[in-house]
């Protein structure tokens, strides 16, 4: 990070927001995971996420994922640019979900880096399935489709635009920039 954008990330953090932007390695959903105990340790106001992530591994959405459902403080997220993969857990789980009118979701299988011998590879291909299973299970929950429903739609690669995603049960709403709060009910 450059001097700006410490600056901007601190103005940020003591509005109590926190900018998820990139891949969703296991560096970012570590930052993210202090960002919000922090936030959550030093305040009892909402705390908020900007999401605009790419691929990354199922292990570091997971992360992020379960410091929400740890939180005291309500989590509100709002998708702004594009989500992908294991990203979009991340927005599924927050207690308030929200999509920029130009925003969108790619549901698609997560990206990941594995070596090794045949057995090993054939266990990991294992775990990674189970670990695909529980995340699909945990968005059927948020959003109210059959994890059948969800699995598949990762396996397709599945686009939702703004609307889409609100009558796909991911997001609440849409919003807009018209006035500080204004939002607009899909």
């Amino acid at each position: 990070m450059n001097d700006y954008d410490d600056f901007i990330a601190a103005r940020l953090f003591e509005r109590r927001t926190v900018m998820v932007a990139g891949s969703l390695d296991d560096q970012l959903a570590g930052d993210t995971a202090t960002a919000l105990m922090t936030l959550d340790a030093i305040g009892d106001d909402p705390v908020t996420l900007h999401l605009d992530c790419s691929l990354g591994p199922l292990d570091a959405a997971f992360v992020v994922m379960d410091t929400i459902d740890l939180m005291g403080v309500p989590v509100r997220a709002t998708c702004v640019g594009r989500l992908e993969g294991p990203g979009v857990g991340v927005l599924a789980v927050a207690d308030h979900r929200a999509m920029t009118p130009h925003a969108r979701v790619r549901m698609c299988e997560p990206t990941f880096d594995y070596g090794g011998s045949a057995a090993e590879l054939d266990r990991w291909a294992r775990h990674h399935e189970t670990q695909l299973q529980r995340f699909a299970a945990r968005l059927a929950e948020a959003t109210g489709q059959p994890a059948e429903h969800v699995e598949a739609d990762f396996r397709v690669g599945r686009f939702l635009d703004a609307r889409q995603a609100v009558a796909y049960g991911l997001v609440d709403e849409i919003a807009t920039g018209a006035a500080p709060g204004r939002v607009e009910l899909a």
